[in-house]
Formats: C-alpha cells, structure tokens, sequence
C-alpha cells in the first residue's frame, strides 16, 4: 500500500508540473503576441530626437496596429527598422508620405540649401527632430513602408538613479 501512496503522490506532482507548465506557455504565447503584434515597449538613446526624446533614459511604447491598418501619418513619431543596417531600429518623424513633395535641408551644419523631392510610392521620408544631430531619410532617401515597426503612443522618462 506504501508502493501506491507514493505512485499517487507522483501522478499528483506530475499533473501539477503539466498545469503549470501550461500557465507558463499560455503567458509566453500572449506575452509574444502582444510584442509582435500589438505593442512593443523600447529603449532609446541618442541626439538625433531631441528635444522630444532626451539623449538617454527614455521609454517608449510603440504600437503595431496603426502600421497595419495604413494609418500613420506625417507629424507621427515611429520605429522603423534602419534601412542600412537591418539589425537597428531607428526612432524618426514622418515628414512626407508616398506622393508628398519634401523639402529639406541638404547639410543645415554648413550651408543652407535645399532640395525637393516626390516620396515615391509604397515610401516614407522620416527626420529626426534634431536636423543638427541626425541620420535620417536626407541620407539615404526615402524608407519603404514596409520598415515600419511601429508608432511610438507613449514616452516615459526613466532614471535609474531616481529609483
């Protein structure tokens, strides 16, 4: 009888494992939807921002459904995969959507020309705030659509010597 008391406390552990297994894998599946498809939160750093997003420090939450749908417009804040580099992500305002003329400054540092252009279709032309500071669609045109991670909805300032 001793033989089956025990038999029955594993079946018991065993089935509690499996449970909480199970928990465990419906939490990393919703978990790995909600990032993919519906929001992402992300860090981000650097000059080209500024003053919208501080050098460091900041938070931000991005949204997958507004690219989806084809509702993003200029003015929008979004995360779009670097087109030079594909393993970067690169934070930028749309200044142009795909038929827009944009007009900017070629090298704002040293000189004050300008040039137009026609965003071509299935294309976006993103800036960083900071026109002094910035890698953006001036340098290497304008961004396929299909780059575009997500809108940034929320920033959050965090500092870990406050905490």
């Amino acid at each position: 009888m001793g033989a089956l008391s025990k038999l029955s406390q594993w079946r018991t552990l065993a089935r509690e494992a499996a449970e909480r297994t199970a928990i465990l894998a419906k939490f990393l599946c919703i978990l790995h939807v909600t990032n993919t498809y519906i929001c992402t939160p992300t860090l981000v750093y650097g000059p080209s921002m500024l003053p919208t997003f501080n050098l460091t420090g900041d938070v931000l939450l991005v949204e997958n459904l507004t690219v989806w749908m084809g509702k993003v417009r200029p003015g929008d804040v979004v995360l779009v995969r670097s087109p030079e580099n594909p393993r970067k992500t690169v934070s930028k305002r749309i200044l142009g959507m795909e038929g827009d003329r944009v007009t900017f400054t070629i090298d704002p540092k040293n000189s004050n020309r300008c040039q137009s252009v026609v965003v071509p279709k299935g294309h976006i032309w993103i800036q960083g705030d900071n026109i002094y500071s910035s890698h953006d669609s001036r340098n290497f045109g304008p961004v396929p659509y299909g780059l575009i991670q997500g809108k940034v909805f929320f920033r959050h300032t965090w500092n870990p010597h406050q905490a």
